[in-house]
């Protein structure tokens, strides 16, 4: 899909759509009530609560997707959607995401940005939350975001936390999140919140990229308005790759990629798949 060309269009390019999954009363089919979706269009002035639409990607996500919608779960939220797109799952995450969410999309291959733009094409909310699928959100935090994310902000995230008490986890949280409010002010934890309609006049996720993927949209969505870091709620995302790679080898390649993205096109890196 294009990007940059003020919307989104066309079919998802390269991968077969192999189920879509929407049940008729619009909510989660297990045993706790489902909440409803009441779409409220939120005018630019108006004050009305906004709908807010939940968008996960989720490739191979068996291990920690349950726990992700489980805490969404617990939103009490009018005008909650949740959207799963699996890409490319060899494992259950679809058969884990479609007794949890509002719709379930499995896409026969892998493609984060692909997953990304079609989440959002379904959405009904106006105001979008992209959620990596490893990362916890607390039980107020849509009522924080729909107080504190206004009209006047493009793009934004939420303060981050590691799901583990390691100092060096810590530690490099305390910069990320001090770097997300005060320095670059295009970085997310986690998560990413941006207006649909925003979303769609830039374009959306640029599908070409792998890495640094984030940045590029919210720098973007930036030129809509202002980049928002809220810190009256908190994310939890998993360690599993800096416990697989080592603290010291993922932030010396996340300096090296913001280095290169200064001077070429990061178009032909790869993301390493960490289970």
């Amino acid at each position: 899909m294009p990007y940059g060309s003020g919307r989104m269009r066309g079919p998802v390019f390269g991968m077969d759509i192999k189920e879509l999954f929407a049940p008729k009363s619009a909510g989660p089919s297990n045993s706790e009530p489902a909440p409803k979706i009441q779409v409220v269009r939120r005018r630019r002035n108006a004050s009305a609560v906004p709908a807010i639409s939940v968008i996960i990607p989720a490739h191979n996500e068996e291990a920690y997707l349950k726990q992700t919608l489980t805490a969404l779960r617990r939103q009490r939220y009018p005008g909650l959607e949740i959207i799963v797109v699996a890409n490319g799952c060899t494992d259950r995450t679809p058969e884990i995401a479609r007794p949890l969410c509002h719709r379930l999309v499995t896409l026969s291959q892998r493609g984060l940005g692909v997953a990304r733009n079609l989440g959002a094409r379904m959405a009904q909310g106006d105001l979008l939350l992209f959620l990596d699928a490893d990362t916890l959100l607390e039980p107020n935090a849509l009522h924080v975001i729909a107080d504190t994310f206004t009209r006047r902000n493009a793009a934004g995230t939420l303060k981050g936390r590691p799901d583990s008490s390691r100092l060096a986890y810590r530690m490099m949280y305390f910069l990320k999140n001090f770097s997300h409010r005060f320095l670059a002010r295009n970085g997310s934890s986690g998560a990413i919140l941006c207006w649909k309609e925003d979303f769609i006049r830039v374009g959306g996720f640029d599908e070409h990229l792998e890495v640094r993927e984030n940045s590029e949209l919210i720098t973007r969505l930036k030129r809509l308005g202002t980049y928002k870091y809220i810190d009256r709620t908190v994310v939890t995302t998993s360690m599993r790759r800096y416990e697989r790679r080592g603290v010291g080898r993922v932030v010396w390649l996340w300096i090296r990629l913001w280095c290169e993205s200064q001077f070429r096109d990061l178009r032909h890196h790869r993301y390493e798949i960490v289970r």
